[in-house]
């Protein structure tokens, strides 16, 4: 929300949020209990989107663990349990150490079985290492990058935080139901609970949970529950945390005697060949709103649907789009007035990819899709 992009505060949430992008849920329920161990005081949504907004620490450390149950079917490339590749998150359990002090010094070391991945930020430098194949990418960071006046007040726009909760709770409530709890333990401290319920039943989404630390009113857990589920599809919380601020030791990263270390810029031009510039379909539409919203965009006219050639492939075979078309090929294919293509299902959203370049999402089941697909 635009909202909380004008609260740098809220920026406590990147290493939450950065490990679901950048876990079986019994392995979390073993540390992380659903009872509190010392009773809060009463707080209202409003009160508890305040002292999330207004919350101050110079720094946090700690291991987290996610769980993704998202029923997806086996795709090609790294996958599983425990794995170290970044890639992996979207499914299985997955243990991350993270370390935070300040907006321009973060890490998050996603440890696997078999080696570990490191994505490190110290001021303008940003590191990403696999231990895996010894492989580093070093990137720099524009002096400019992040400079914006977004901060600036604007006619109409909440001047404390009190108006921006109101402000958030009024955005919210016609299509979520929100409440507040006090049951959660998270790494063994005290948390309230914000808890959002989807208003429209035709939402795969039943129930998001998100954990706030009662001393230091920093989000520590977030759970995602498909509709009628007794557990969360996603979770990821940490099992131990320290509002304390690392040594700078954490974010000094030298590259290993024989890593293959690669350069490049954030927001810089990539001109190897697979980043050769293609057309980038169309702007995405949005059908619907509020949890049904469903996403229509088109896919980039380098392919000529998700089985044909490219017009842009190499000579060597190799696609621009690299491992996509594999991908799309392993999903059941299915077909109707619309057309016909592959559909990826989850228990949390639904994803069309169609034989003639388009692509549909959504939090939906697959029929709001073929619906979307027909909409104008």
């Amino acid at each position: 929300m635009t909202l909380f992009a004008r609260r740098p505060q809220l920026r406590w949430l990147v290493p939450l949020i950065a490990v679901a992008v950048l876990a079986s849920a019994g392995s979390v329920a073993a540390t992380i209990t659903a009872s509190a161990r010392d009773p809060l005081p009463a707080r209202s949504a409003a009160q508890l989107l305040v002292d999330v907004q207004n919350a101050r620490v110079d720094g946090l450390s700690g291991t987290v663990v996610q769980s993704a149950s998202l029923g997806l079917p086996a795709l090609p490339g790294p996958s599983g349990d425990q794995s170290s590749n970044l890639s992996s998150l979207v499914s299985g359990s997955h243990t991350l150490r993270v370390w935070a002090a300040g907006p321009e010094q973060a890490r998050i070391a996603l440890l696997g079985q078999l080696g570990e991945s490191d994505v490190v930020r110290n001021g303008s430098d940003v590191w990403i290492w696999s231990s895996r194949d010894n492989s580093a990418r070093h990137l720099k960071i524009p002096a400019d990058a992040g400079h914006s006046r977004a901060d600036t007040p604007t006619p109409g726009q909440p001047t404390t935080p009190q108006q921006a909760a109101d402000a958030a709770l009024r955005a919210i409530t016609p299509t979520t139901r929100v409440s507040t709890a006090r049951t959660a333990e998270v790494a063994g401290r005290s948390a309230y609970e914000l808890v959002l319920t989807p208003r429209d039943a035709a939402t795969l989404v039943g129930q998001v949970r998100i954990a706030v630390d009662g001393a230091t009113h920093i989000p520590t857990r977030v759970q995602v529950f498909a509709r009628g589920a007794k557990k969360p599809a996603f979770e990821v919380g940490f099992t131990s945390f320290n509002p304390s601020t690392p040594s700078s030791s954490v974010f000094r990263f030298n590259p290993p005697p024989g890593a293959k270390v690669t350069q490049g810029m954030v927001g810089g031009a990539d001109h190897s060949p697979a980043a050769r510039p293609q057309d980038a379909g169309t702007k995405p539409q949005l059908v619907g709103e509020g949890w049904t919203t469903v996403v229509k965009a088109t896919l980039p006219q380098s392919t000529e649907g998700s089985t044909g050639r490219r017009s842009g492939e190499h000579a060597d075979g190799a696609s621009p789009l690299g491992n996509l078309d594999a991908m799309v090929q392993k999903l059941p294919a299915v077909s109707g007035a619309w057309g016909s293509g592959h559909l990826l299902r989850g228990t949390l959203f639904s994803v069309l990819v169609t034989d003639d370049g388009h692509v549909v999402a959504g939090a939906v089941a697959p029929e709001r899709l073929y619906a979307a697909l027909a909409a104008k």
